[in-house]
């Protein structure tokens, strides 16, 4: 059975009813959600390496047409990783494209995809083997303590969605399915690495409740800014962000710079909007490296790590 990124704790091959998909979770899964997302969430690591990695991770995925999940996937290894153990300046860039192709690798393994390793280098100048592979994936395994079901936005969206499940269930299905594109969108955005995916979540989804049913903008927000788990102030700064991700919604802007106002610390609100220009597309960095292909079957950046875990992961 492959992992669910909306279902981290469990995973199941049956498609769901709409009942059975926005039903409300019993407290105490809901409670072991919110108190697992710390050990999930990922810190700000060095940018020019992940956008290196992340703009690996796009055009494999380009080239290889593989199921965006995956993708997303990866990049919250690659974030993770990158919050724990610093790649040397030295070992770049072709460390981190050997790190993209691993996190890659894992991904697909928990989403039981079959991912050609040598088509998601055959746009590489350096062709890595699968042992060289292999030992990386070993060395992501160990840095992320073997927690490979993540905890994502995606995480949240079924909680969030089970606040009007009864009272407007028409909107469930296209609100999931625009908030759903709106954090396939943001991924690549670097500041929302300052927020818990919970918080991402909820204002996914009132990015998408403004823009596709803003009558009803304000029954959407009163009932996430009502959730006892939910930092209001953290929610509103946090869609200041998705705002200006989402083509810049001026409305959306607005109304969260005067939520931000309202509540006791409003020096926050004087910086969310004079913040340096989000980087919307993810360039390719340049290796300096001779172009003509050649194999990397070891290298001195790899460390000791166990291998006796579950193959499938925890």
């Amino acid at each position: 059975m492959e992992f669910d990124l909306e279902n981290p704790f469990t995973c199941s091959d049956e498609e769901e009813s709409p009942s059975e998909m926005y039903g409300t979770a019993t407290s105490a899964s809901v409670e072991s959600l919110f108190a697992a997302e710390s050990d999930h969430s990922p810190a700000a690591g060095d940018n020019c390496v992940r956008r290196s990695a992340i703009s690996f991770i796009f055009q494999a995925q380009y080239s290889c047409g593989f199921d965006q999940h995956i993708a997303y996937l990866a990049i919250n290894y690659v974030d993770r990783f990158l919050s724990k153990r610093e790649i040397p300046r030295e070992k770049q860039p072709w460390v981190v494209h050997l790190l993209a192709i691993a996190c890659l690798s894992l991904a697909s393994k928990m989403k039981r995809s079959d991912l050609s390793l040598s088509d998601l280098q055959k746009e590489e100048g350096i062709i890595f083997d699968s042992s060289t592979i292999h030992r990386m994936e070993l060395l992501v395994l160990s840095t992320l303590d073997w927690r490979m079901r993540s905890i994502t936005p995606f995480s949240f969206l079924r909680f969030f969605l089970s606040f009007f499940s009864s009272n407007q269930p028409a909107f469930l299905l296209p609100l999931k399915s625009r908030a759903c594109q709106i954090l396939f969108g943001a991924q690549n955005e670097t500041r929302l690495l300052e927020f818990k995916p919970s918080l991402i979540s909820g204002a996914a989804l009132l990015s998408a409740a403004h823009e596709l049913f803003p009558a009803h903008f304000s029954d959407f927000e009163s009932a996430i800014s009502a959730c006892k788990f939910v930092n209001e102030e953290r929610l509103w700064e946090c869609c200041a962000v998705m705002a200006e991700i989402s083509d810049g919604e001026s409305a959306l802007c607005d109304v969260a710079a005067e939520s931000i106002a309202d509540t006791p610390v409003t020096v926050l609100a004087g910086h969310i909007y004079t913040s340096s220009e989000s980087e919307r597309t993810v360039g390719s960095s340049s290796d300096g490296l001779d172009r003509k292909k050649r194999r990397i079957s070891a290298s001195p950046y790899y460390v000791s790590v166990p291998q006796s875990k579950d193959p499938y992961y925890r």
